[in-house]
């Protein structure tokens, strides 16, 4: 297995959006200087790695495990492919991925503390076989251009600063015929239901937050960075701006949540 002490430091290039002039970006409702995203959105992950898995069944009622059985099932395992889990955290997808047959998966995070607790799971169910840790940033992937089959990232692109350079990064290590699948809340379809979600986003999970988890704040910031996360055809856009093909979407849950998915041709 990997050694995950460290995150990979991309080079000081790396990652920056294609808006050279800009110099901040939301870090949930707030603007912040660009430069601090990343380090802000590690605090929040440090601060929550323990309870994570707890929080997803609260703040999803329980909902987040059909979502991914549905999102494992679209990256259709097989012995022969190979998997990138991007902000893998602690290991879901690349687990379906093993349990339903898949190759060689590599479970990548920019956050060590998730990680660990990612690795800590694997090695309790017994799925340290094919499966390696790397901690990485996901704008600069430092595997080798058409290198694997599968790119999967999990409600982790709306907390990249530059989520075109990661959708790049995708397609650039994917082999020709590769797939793309991005899982992500977005943008609720069914009007009737907006202002429920907003009170169970804005004023229950932050209260759940602080009595399970101890932390208001970070889930304070999880509730706003899914409203400043792009809708479906604005994701679907940018997907095409990165180079993949054969672009679609399917929403789960009324919109709650949608599944992404392009090719590399």
């Amino acid at each position: 297995m990997t050694d995950i002490s460290q995150p990979y430091h991309p080079s000081p290039s790396a990652g920056r959006p294609d808006d050279r002039q800009a110099d901040t970006t939301d870090f949930g409702f707030r603007d912040v200087p660009l430069r601090e995203k990343k380090s802000l959105v590690r605090n929040v992950f440090d601060s929550v790695a323990s309870k994570y898995d707890i929080m997803n069944d609260v703040m999803s009622l329980g909902i987040h495990r059909a979502w991914k059985k549905i999102f494992v099932t679209e990256l259709a395992p097989h012995p022969d492919l190979s998997l990138l889990d991007l902000a893998g955290g602690t290991g879901d997808i690349s687990f379906g991925w093993l349990r339903g047959g898949g190759g060689p998966a590599i479970l990548s995070d920019i956050n060590v503390s998730m990680l660990t607790v990612g690795r800590n799971r694997a090695l309790e169910r017994g799925l340290v076989s094919g499966l390696n840790f790397i901690a990485v940033d996901a704008e600069a992937i430092p595997l080798a251009d058409n290198s694997v089959d599968r790119v999967s990232i999990a409600f982790g692109l709306r907390n990249c600063t530059d989520k075109l350079q990661v959708l790049r990064e995708a397609r650039r290590i994917l082999r020709p015929g590769g797939r793309f699948l991005c899982l992500e809340f977005s943008r609720v379809q069914v009007a009737a239901f907006a202002p429920v979600y907003d009170a169970w986003s804005f004023h229950v999970l932050p209260r759940m937050g602080a009595a399970i988890a101890g932390d208001r704040e970070s889930y304070q910031y999880l509730a706003e960075s899914i409203r400043m996360f792009p809708d479906q055809e604005t994701l679907a856009d940018m997907m095409r701006e990165a180079g993949l093909e054969r672009v679609s979407y399917q929403n789960l849950s009324g919109g709650i949540a949608a599944i992404h998915s392009g090719w590399k041709i």
